[in-house]
């Protein structure tokens, strides 16, 4: 992407995901109040691997306006693609979903994180939308391997993986530093064969939205 979004002059970046129930995109500084209002909105910690309720004492329009653009050029360089999860209904902004490039060329590799509210749990909407980030990852972001880490006593977020159609690889050890320390992952995989897609062939650069 980073060399074939120059040569076509593109500032920013805008693909939409359409779902049953959802509305995935990049976040625009006009979204802040619905920003603000899913995350202040939030109920107290659920469970181990829940923030909870965080403070956003310093997050002001500014500094939202400043993350917009940070996620736009991450996109534009191929590093980074930031989802804000959207309600079609209510315009509710129900969590964020992101997938990170590894390694491009013969690889075509990325890893996939995701994150709901916690008032919005128990109604499907991150299955929902995993599962939309991996196709649109798969064919439209020129992946063909799409990866998720997940702590090993994570249960929910196994059975989240597993229900999308990711499939158990490995457990790495020491891969992801938290509270302190280097903890072991499972690694859940997808590719576009697990989703029913076709299989493409590699390709320098993602096809642009």
């Amino acid at each position: 992407m980073p060399a074939s979004a120059k040569k076509m002059g593109r500032t920013s970046w805008k693909l939409i995901i359409n779902t049953e129930r959802l509305i995935l995109r990049p976040q625009q500084p006009s979204d802040y109040e619905l920003w603000y209002a899913g995350f202040s909105g939030r109920l107290p910690k659920q469970r181990q691997y829940d923030d909870g309720f965080v403070s956003l004492e310093h997050c002001d329009r500014q500094w939202f306006a400043d993350l917009c653009q940070r996620h736009q050029q991450e996109a534009l360089t191929d590093q980074f693609f930031v989802f804000g999860i959207f309600s079609r209904q209510t315009d509710q902004h129900l969590g964020n979903i992101d997938i990170s490039t590894i390694r491009r060329g013969e690889y075509q590799w990325a890893i996939l994180g995701y994150e709901i509210h916690n008032q919005h749990w128990q109604q499907g909407f991150g299955k929902e939308a995993v599962r939309a980030a991996l196709i649109a990852g798969f064919e439209i972001l020129g992946y063909h391997r799409i990866e998720a880490a997940i702590n090993l006593d994570n249960q929910a977020s196994i059975a989240l993986a597993q229900s999308v159609g990711m499939h158990e690889e490995c457990i790495r050890r020491g891969f992801f530093y938290e509270d302190k320390q280097w903890v072991d992952h499972f690694i859940y995989v997808a590719l576009p064969s697990d989703l029913g897609l076709v299989e493409k062939l590699p390709a320098i650069a993602p096809q642009q939205p």
